[in-house]
């Protein structure tokens, strides 16, 4: 039950945080897919710099989490053909929507129920990613 909450909190947290930042804005969205504005460029350059920053840290340091277990992150393949792929999917479907996964549930939550349905087909998406998933080069 304790970590339900603290999950609940941190999620509570990153929505609030993705839409004061305008990070769940379809506008801002729309902007950085046509070149016009730097400021989500900005946001997901800076997560991805403090992420590969907090993971050499953890790897360096053998952190534990906050439940005091140690912290492992396995290595994975190296997989070119089916990133690609899978890059260019995701990026039409946040395009074709103007929101990826987690700012789905932040609009959910901030009252735009239209994207009830681009959660429900993201679902179907995932769905039908595990059917072919063993035809897929992985």
């Amino acid at each position: 039950m304790k970590r339900t909450i603290l999950y609940f909190t941190i999620g509570i947290l990153f929505g609030i945080t993705m839409i004061k930042s305008e990070a769940a804005s379809w506008f801002r969205i729309y902007e950085m897919f046509q070149f016009k504005s730097f400021h989500m460029y900005g946001i997901i350059g800076a997560a991805v710099v403090l992420g590969v920053v907090i993971t050499q840290l953890i790897k360096r340091n053998k952190l534990r989490s906050f439940f005091g277990t140690e912290i492992q992150i396995a290595p994975k393949p190296k997989l070119i053909k089916a990133s690609l792929y899978g890059g260019i999917i995701f990026g039409l479907g946040w395009a074709l929507t103007g929101a990826c996964p987690g700012p789905i549930y932040v609009l959910i939550g901030a009252g735009y129920l239209p994207l009830f349905v681009v959660f429900v087909f993201a679902l179907l998406g995932t769905y039908c990613y595990g059917l072919l998933k063993p035809r897929l080069p992985h």
